[in-house]
């Protein structure tokens, strides 16, 4: 029997028997109170029903918020790290390697016997010190400039410590497009004074990446030009990726190919292309970060990126507070391991570069020699764990490396060529990027002074 029809049953004796006013006021509520009857019972099943395990078809407005706001915090809290965004791939660094052919500077593969012997290894190193614009910034930066001018952008808008800076001013002006970029107030002078040169408006904000990005946004906003980050970028990685590319073509046709391949970090974007470059190999690729400002071996280590306050270091390029998530998404599986150095180590591969290869690096582009040597004495700090036996025989004259983490991350520090054990490999070929050249005069005098009184003990230490 319908409910409604049971329930006027139910009330209808009770109400025959009433007299003339009371039965006229219950007739006249008696709609109302049918009524709240109905919604009582029905709230009382809606509650009852889910609880005996039963479902409904329909749910009240106030349940379904409860829920969904039940389901988002359960996400949240079960994440480590936000869904990567979509970046570049190895056939990108190819696609920009083509382009860039005939457009930036195809720069020599250098080599020093004295720092071989020293590394106990042969150390190729690809002097982008000696690019456009004095970096291989100039290789993202013009790839990332091109296409934008292609798709009839009138200007760019760029933040960086310098290098990127100097590159895509240098950039646009070739492509006949404004370039307005923004800068620390505490900027080498010499990055500066080029990124002027090359006619760019110059922005000086802050110390900080943060406080570089918000300003270079606002520009971008009210001046309607792209935002090409310095290292967020995929133009930026894949093109700086080409030079990780050269390297290991150039390696190979000299017969001498590469066993690992060392990157120093800022944000991330140049190891995050090399990775990339070396993806279809058996190359392993580390970065290598000034103690301090070790963004990536502590977002590695965590699983998700790690903002850090960067401390003082000569090499002002690898400053920024944390790695790029673009980069941050190829490095998480990609990079064999992350290699921290000091000042007093950057500071005596930039002189080995000036003495035994006569090339002036600037400290930024100087600690991946840096980096190389601490791999070719056996010692990193956060590496891949390694299964027995991994790595092969251990050919003689080799670098050795002890690379901890096939399943994540873990700090080691080993020193010694001759130790021995799981996961320990050895490189016959490592190939190091020096990044850059733009050095401050004034440093270049101050580590000059410094470290080349002693011309005899750098032969001393090599021979």
């Amino acid at each position: 029997m319908p409910v409604l029809a049971l329930l006027h049953r139910l009330l209808a004796g009770p109400v025959a028997d009433l007299n003339g006013p009371s039965r006229a006021l219950l007739v006249t509520c008696y709609p109302v109170l049918l009524t709240a009857v109905v919604l009582a019972l029905s709230l009382a099943v809606h509650r009852a029903l889910p609880a005996a395990g039963g479902t409904w078809l329909f749910d009240l407005p106030s349940r379904r918020r409860r829920s969904n706001t039940t389901a988002i915090e359960g996400e949240a809290m079960a994440r480590t790290d936000p869904p990567a965004p979509a970046g570049p791939a190895r056939a990108d660094v190819e696609e920009a390697a083509r382009w860039l052919s005939g457009r930036v500077v195809r720069t020599p593969v250098l080599r020093s016997p004295a720092i071989d012997r020293l590394a106990g290894a042969r150390v190729l190193m690809k002097a982008e010190n000696l690019q456009a614009g004095g970096s291989y910034k100039m290789r993202g930066a013009l790839l990332a400039v091109g296409r934008l001018a292609a798709a009839g952008h009138a200007g760019v808008v760029a933040q960086s410590t310098g290098n990127h800076a100097v590159a895509v001013s240098l950039a646009a002006r070739g492509h006949g497009l404004a370039a307005t970029v923004v800068l620390p107030v505490d900027a080498a002078a010499t990055k500066v004074a080029r990124a002027r040169a090359a006619g760019a408006h110059i922005v000086l904000a802050g110390t900080t990446v943060e406080e570089r990005l918000a300003v270079a946004r606002q520009l971008s906003d009210a001046t309607g030009h792209p935002l090409i980050d310095a290292y967020d970028h995929p133009d930026v990685i894949a093109g700086q990726g080409s030079a990780s590319l050269e390297l290991i073509a150039e390696a190979e046709r000299a017969g001498t190919p590469l066993d690992a391949l060392v990157v120093p970090v800022g944000g991330g974007g140049g190891v995050a292309g090399a990775c990339l470059a070396a993806s279809d190999s058996a190359i392993d690729v580390y970065g290598v970060e000034p103690v301090g400002c070790d963004s990536l071996a502590r977002s590695l280590a965590a699983g998700r990126r790690v903002p850090v306050v960067p401390g003082p270091t000569i090499a002002d390029g690898l400053r920024p507070s944390c790695v790029g998530e673009l980069p941050f998404a190829v490095l998480r599986d990609g990079v064999r391991g992350v290699v921290r150095v000091d000042d007093e180590e950057i500071a005596e591969a930039f002189r080995l570069l000036l003495l035994e290869l006569k090339v002036l690096a600037e400290p930024s582009g100087a600690a991946g020699l840096a980096g190389a040597l601490r791999l070719a004495a056996g010692r990193t700090d956060l590496g891949r764990q390694e299964t027995a036996g991994a790595g092969g025989p251990e050919p003689a004259g080799a670098a050795v490396l002890e690379a901890a983490g096939a399943g994540g991350f873990a700090p080691t520090l080993v020193g010694g060529l001759e130790t021995t054990g799981v996961g320990r490999r050895r490189y016959r070929t490592v190939g190091v990027v020096l990044t850059g050249g733009n050095v401050e005069a004034t440093l270049v005098a101050r580590l000059v002074g410094e470290r080349l009184a002693d011309v005899t003990s750098v032969e001393g230490v090599a021979a």
